[in-house]
């Protein structure tokens, strides 16, 4: 395979999916069928904790985010898992059919979940819309900026002594003086070799 970055160009938005007790960063979005409710396909990580939780519930939520989000959002839900942080404690949300939807996005999206298909790394989730609200009328992130701007987006912060790797292709960060020989990213699931060093 000589250069999979292509694989950016596709256009794929950002978007916070949250479902009861959970949410992260997702950015394969596509409708896929048309009418009053739509169905929405959305593919999620299986090492992803989100993507038990989504297996529990019957609804999720789509938040779409656009080139000003916060940063801490990202930061949030893109590396942390709800395993160890409680993820709504420091970002405004507000409940719609049961579900948080995030308030500095441009808008929502409920989906009632209706089937799921697991492939080797994700599983597919499809869902119908059942509600949607548009906050602002602005330029979506899509995939593509997102992965030219994330170092500004996720600028490192390192405690002092500490180095911090960086995840070229995701951005997650690892702290630590050295990554160890077998490391791989928990979130894209790259080597070691694909991070960059800082501080």
């Amino acid at each position: 395979m000589k250069n999979k970055k292509i694989t950016r160009k596709i256009t794929q938005g950002m978007y916070v999916l949250t479902t009861k007790n959970g949410g992260c960063i997702v950015d394969a979005v596509s409708q896929i069928s048309a009418g009053d409710n739509p169905l929405i396909a959305v593919s999620v990580m299986k090492k992803n904790y989100t993507n038990e939780l989504l297996k529990d519930n019957e609804k999720f939520a789509l938040s779409v985010l656009d080139m000003d989000v916060n940063p801490e959002i990202i930061k949030t839900f893109g590396f942390n898992s709800m395993r160890d942080i409680n993820k709504f404690e420091n970002v405004e949300t507000t409940i719609v059919d049961d579900v948080n939807i995030i308030d500095n996005s441009l808008g929502y999206m409920i989906l009632e979940k209706i089937d799921s298909i697991d492939n080797d790394t994700h599983t597919l989730f499809i869902g119908r819309l059942i509600e949607a609200d548009m906050f602002e009328d602005k330029e979506p992130m899509s995939y593509g900026y997102y992965q030219e701007h994330k170092e500004e987006l996720l600028k490192v912060t390192t405690e002092k002594s500490k180095t911090a790797w960086v995840c070229t292709i995701c951005g997650y960060i690892y702290y630590g003086d050295e990554l160890p020989e077998d490391f791989t990213c928990p979130i894209c699931g790259v080597g070691r070799n694909l991070f960059k060093k800082q501080g």
